[in-house]
């Protein structure tokens, strides 16, 4: 298994992959699903590579995503368990050394590294911690930028017993990115087995 390794300098941009859903809609795991022959977890960890300083994956279950997961990612144990992505994202900003996360679901088997990549670019002219893609009156949190100086504003807003990352992302000084219609495709997630079939973009 690949261990987690101190970074001995700062990192820019660092991708985090959450692999640590039950997958109960879908009725197996979707990150070992195939999407074109590829599992899910491996297409957004080979996506995440293509813009990213590194990639960490966090997961509960290291040993069961070991054989798909890129050797060039390194593998977080995600403990406690079950804690849902926005305990996740707190552990990776407290563990990896860098400016930026990009955090991503692992059942985003449609991104494109080209538009992650224009994303990337708007990073060092923002002011704001958090750059997410937002739709009407929703946020689209689960493929978004996140500074390492969110982390305060999340861990109070967790302690409050906050739950909620559209709640958490209203409050927070963050930057809403237009979503067109190739940006929109790319959001689209499995969750069902219906959703295995593939959309029309």
């Amino acid at each position: 298994m690949n261990q987690p390794t101190s970074l001995t300098q700062q990192n820019y941009i660092v991708g985090l992959v959450l692999a640590g859903g039950r997958s109960r809609r879908m009725g197996s795991d979707k990150a070992l699903l195939c999407w074109q022959g590829v599992p899910m977890l491996q297409r957004v960890c080979r996506a995440a590579l293509q813009c990213c300083d590194l990639v960490h994956v966090l997961t509960p279950w290291p040993e069961r995503y070991q054989p798909v997961i890129p050797s060039s990612c390194i593998v977080l144990r995600e403990h406690p368990p079950d804690q849902g992505p926005l305990v996740a994202l707190l552990a990776g900003l407290n563990q990896l050394q860098t400016t930026w996360v990009l955090l991503l679901a692992c059942d985003l088997p449609l991104l494109r590294p080209d538009i992650l990549r224009e994303w990337l670019a708007l990073l060092p002219n923002t002011q704001a911690l958090a750059l997410v893609p937002h739709q009407p009156e929703q946020w689209q949190p689960l493929c978004g930028f996140y500074h390492y100086q969110s982390r305060s504003s999340l861990q109070s807003f967790i302690q409050q017993g906050g739950q909620s990352f559209q709640d958490w992302l209203s409050r927070l000084p963050a930057q809403k990115i237009a979503i067109d219609t190739q940006s929109q495709a790319m959001l689209w997630n499995c969750n069902t087995p219906h959703d295995l079939i593939p959309p029309e973009v």
